[in-house]
């Protein structure tokens, strides 16, 4: 008996969400059970997980102190029927540590219920401080990264490049203003499955208008006769004025060529 078919929204939603928050535990012999736990706040989302699935599955709530609050609740869904838990691990949810080894599956699947998935599990959506619409996506995967990258490339023409933070060798990937507005519109369709509070966080985000004193920034690329010009110019400034550039881009690429990041090139 086969429960996903990934090319039904839900259950590529609920697949991706299971990789990104899911723990599968592989006990002895054929014991084992896969959980997810969540804050309180979003048990609708696991509601509809127990709904999902068509076999004895279990939720029950927990009140403990984390390094945020004194007094968290959580809610734990959990299931462990084997034909269920070894079809997730055929798709591509292992057993144990999974952050950097999960990929999207290899089978056909709804892309975008499956983004989604990632985003509501292990991302973020909204307005900035600044009032700027946003959607990111953390993760340690590399293949989960360069499928959001081009998910998003081919649907904004934005073009991203992942870089693992120093401190933990997260990737965080970022795309803000209309791109963020394209992409959540994009994911967040009416109807689709969704934690309540990252749909209203979309929803909010994609109503962001550029306001008319807000400049688009168009990148210009470095050519080879530019690089040139850069190198050979007395001082940034007279670079700047040369290449019609700014003396900050400048200065940030003659830093890059000389591949020297412990020296400030001085104007």
């Amino acid at each position: 008996m086969t429960f996903f078919d990934l090319e039904r929204p839900e259950h590529a939603y609920m697949f991706a969400f299971l990789q990104a928050d899911g723990h599968l535990w592989q006990g002895p012999g054929r014991k084992g059970q896969l959980s997810v736990e969540l804050s309180a706040r979003d048990a609708p989302i696991l509601d509809e997980f127990q709904r999902l699935c068509p076999f004895y599955s279990s939720i029950r709530y927990r009140a403990r102190s984390t390094n945020f609050k004194a007094d968290h609740t959580s809610a734990v869904w959990t299931i462990s029927a084997r034909e269920f838990r070894e079809e997730v691990q055929e798709l591509g949810l292992p057993a144990g540590r999974k952050s950097e080894i999960i990929a999207p599956p290899a089978v056909p699947f709804s892309e975008r219920d499956y983004l989604r998935g990632l985003i509501d599990a292990d991302g973020s959506a909204g307005i900035t401080t600044q009032g700027l619409p946003f959607v990111s996506l953390t993760t340690k995967s590399d293949a989960i990264a360069i499928f959001f990258m081009d998910y998003a490339e081919r649907l904004t023409g934005a073009k991203r490049t992942a870089r693992r933070n120093q401190r933990d060798a997260i990737l965080n990937l970022l795309y803000s203003r209309e791109e963020a507005v394209a992409i959540l519109s994009n994911l967040y369709y009416p109807g689709s499955l969704s934690l309540p509070r990252k749909r209203a966080a979309a929803e909010q985000a994609t109503t962001w208008i550029r306001p008319v004193d807000l400049q688009r920034r168009i990148k210009r690329s470095w050519n080879q006769a530019e690089d040139e010009i850069l190198m050979a110019a007395p001082s940034i400034r007279a670079a700047a004025r040369q290449l019609g550039r700014t003396e900050q881009s400048c200065n940030l690429r003659r830093w890059r060529l000389n591949g020297c990041k412990s020296r400030k090139i001085a104007s």
